[in-house]
């Protein structure tokens, strides 16, 4: 496990929630309330748009990858590019279990020995070919796609569906492919 904080994407990024730094795009954050199918969530996925954090400034071709441990937790490997598409790859592993109650929606993360930041899945396609990510504070927001460049239409509704959660889409940063 690499402890570089500079190339912690996506997931380990909710870690930095926990501080309340930078400006909150949601100041009430909605409960998650759709189901989440653990095994339909793993795989690969691209980081479509983001809120802007420390944790992945200067980070382009930003991608996770979910995978089922032997120990029944996620294994979290989240890999951007420094600096541009062409940068050099960084990369960072962790571990997520899912909260009780929760419908599996919300997870915890962990990247750091023994903290754990939250993860909540707040909407998803039926067909797990997106979801939007956030976590309590509103200060981070990850929207996810399993394709790296969707068509316009779906990003549109992916932006109202953000918009609809109660996020400000004025701060998304989007990710380059």
């Amino acid at each position: 496990m690499k402890l570089n904080i500079a190339i912690i994407t996506i997931s380990g990024a909710v870690l930095a929630a926990c501080s309340l730094v930078g400006p909150s795009g949601n100041p009430s954050v909605p409960q998650p309330v759709k189901l989440v199918e653990i095994d339909r969530y793993l795989g690969h996925w691209f980081e479509l748009a983001r809120y802007e954090n420390q944790f992945e400034r200067d980070c382009e071709v930003v991608a996770a990858d979910y995978s089922l441990r032997k120990d029944g937790m996620v294994r979290v490997l989240n890999t951007c590019r420094e600096g541009g598409i062409t940068g050099k790859r960084k990369e960072s592993e962790g571990r997520a279990k899912t909260v009780p109650g929760s419908g599996n929606a919300k997870l915890k993360v962990s990247f750091f020995g023994p903290f754990y930041g939250d993860y909540w899945i707040l909407d998803h396609a039926a067909d797990y070919s997106w979801s939007i990510v956030g976590e309590p504070s509103g200060r981070y927001l990850w929207i996810l796609t399993r394709a790296p460049k969707p068509p316009k239409k779906t990003r549109n509704m992916l932006v109202e569906r953000a918009k609809a959660l109660g996020y400000d889409v004025d701060m998304l940063r989007w990710t380059q492919h």
